[in-house]
């Protein structure tokens, strides 16, 4: 052993993990300490670990990892636990590598707007760390505050601000990774994402931690914009709200942030902690920001007013004060864990469709919401067309996850037909693994699968996750096989 500390168990392999991290302080195998791990922010399917280890370096995933593939253990990362879709739940007893001690600023390069942090870096941190020399990092998830980069580049994480600057992949300049059997390798050497080549960056961003673990990443940061205005518009009508999105985005103005609540959301986050006084016979508010150029702000702001007048708004204000804007995007930033306030039981979904189909969409949400007897309340990223519809349940009665799941898997079939997709930045994980065929075929999910296999070919890494349930896909690639051979 690395340490006197010695583990007192009688499971061989955790004896062997134990002595990779350097003792007992840090890897739990207990049963009453594993709790904690059975699930991440999808909490409907709850499965335990065989074992949580925590890495303090590269080098010590790696040889974890190496175990792992030499002993046919399954093991997964995971970071802070808030993905909304299961994709930390260890489905098969997994070996959880938790990348928390890994959460390091490594270094910072102004002059050519990167930084380079460890996977358990907290997302707000970055900005945090850099704000005052002028600076910031703009992936911005609601669950910033505690939500890990690592976790971010897994799930291609968004967040408010996305609509103008991207989501996480297109911040990512470089990432380092421990493949399924152990080797460390460097993608994007030097913070330089466009190498020759195929364009891992890309495939591993976003693969959901089914083709390697991220163990160091490179970002790119953004130079503070010279101005910023909020937009505070309440609506009497849900359509109306939706129009105005679309007619903002026709008239030339690309916001920072254009983000909508209904009249659910509204009642939860006004029973929360950041009440703003919303009124609560309103049907629907937007939340508008826009940045950039100091001397063009208050043209956009004043076209933004016009727009929002011309489609029967209630009432629309911009922020006063730096307080009022920061208790408006409070508000908004809490609004899934308000959702606690006014239901015992949510389940939050993640669909995305064109801005045009908004009022279509938010209607047929309504109706799925009628049919089921199941409140869902609506935030979402209007500007993109990124929707959460959140399921309100409560899973104390018998049936009602059930019935949750099933309004959930509905509202993504509205978003696909409408020429839409099933997630914009919560991943698949488990939740929509089956709704992936309402957007492939059965010819596509066999590509995707088979990438995965060159990656990741004993499938130990992250099983289960991401693609339908393997008997109809088995079928298709055997189909396929047998019509290359003849």
């Amino acid at each position: 052993m690395r340490t006197k500390d010695r583990v007192k168990s009688q499971d061989q392999h955790i004896l062997n993990l134990a002595e990779i991290v350097g003792g007992s302080r840090s890897i739990l195998y207990q049963k009453e300490d594993l709790f904690a791990y059975d699930c991440d922010g999808f909490t409907i399917h709850k499965h335990l670990p065989k074992a949580v280890v925590f890495p303090k370096n590269t080098q010590e995933v790696s040889e974890i990892v190496t175990y792992c593939s030499e002993n046919n253990l399954p093991f997964l990362a995971r970071g802070a636990g808030t993905g909304l879709s299961g994709g930390a739940i260890p489905l098969n007893g997994e070996i959880i590598i938790s990348m928390v001690r890994m959460k390091k600023l490594i270094s910072v390069d102004l002059e050519n707007r990167r930084a380079v942090v460890e996977p358990g870096f907290v997302n707000l941190k970055l900005t945090n760390s850099i704000s005052d020399k002028g600076y910031y990092y703009a992936p911005d998830p609601s669950s910033q505050y505690c939500c890990t980069i690592g976790g971010n580049v897994a799930e291609n994480a968004g967040g408010a601000h996305c609509l103008k600057y991207g989501v996480t992949t297109n911040h990512i300049l470089g990432l380092e990774v421990v493949m399924p059997n152990g080797k460390i390798v460097e993608i994007g050497k030097d913070g330089i994402p466009d190498a020759p080549g195929y364009d891992l960056l890309g495939l591993i961003t976003g693969s959901e931690g089914t083709l390697g673990i991220v163990t160091k990443i490179t970002v790119r940061v953004l130079k503070n914009p010279e101005g910023k205005q909020t937009v505070l518009a309440y609506f009497d009508r849900v359509e109306d709200g939706s129009q105005a999105v679309s007619d903002i985005i026709s008239a030339g103005i690309v916001p920072a942030a254009l983000e909508m609540m209904d009249k659910t959301a509204i009642e939860g986050v006004e029973a929360a902690a950041f009440p703003v006084g919303h009124p609560k016979d309103i049907e629907a508010v937007l939340l508008i920001e826009v940045d950039g150029i100091a001397a063009g702000i208050e043209e956009q702001i004043d076209q933004i007013l016009e727009v929002c007048r011309k489609r029967n708004v209630r009432e629309v204000r911009a922020a006063g004060s730096e307080e009022e804007r920061a208790r408006w995007w409070a508000n908004r930033k809490t609004g899934f864990g308000a959702m606690g306030a006014i239901s015992p039981d949510y389940l939050v979904q993640d669909g995305v469709i064109p801005r045009s189909k908004l009022p279509e969409v938010l209607s047929r949400i309504n109706q799925i919401s009628s049919e089921s007897g199941l409140r869902i309340a609506n935030i979402f990223h209007a500007g993109d067309g990124n929707l959460h519809p959140l399921v309100l349940f409560d899973a104390r009665i018998p049936g009602e996850s059930e019935k949750a799941l099933e309004a959930g898997s509905q509202c993504l079939k509205v978003c696909a037909d409408v020429g839409g997709t099933i997630t914009g930045e919560h991943g698949v994980g488990i939740e929509k693994r089956e709704e992936m065929r309402f957007v492939f075929t059965e010819e596509e999910i066999a590509a995707q699968t088979d990438i995965r296999e060159v990656f990741n070919p004993h499938n130990l890494l992250n099983a289960g996750k991401l693609f339908p349930s393997p008997s109809r896909c088995a079928e298709i690639k055997k189909e396929m096989k047998a019509q290359a051979i003849s």
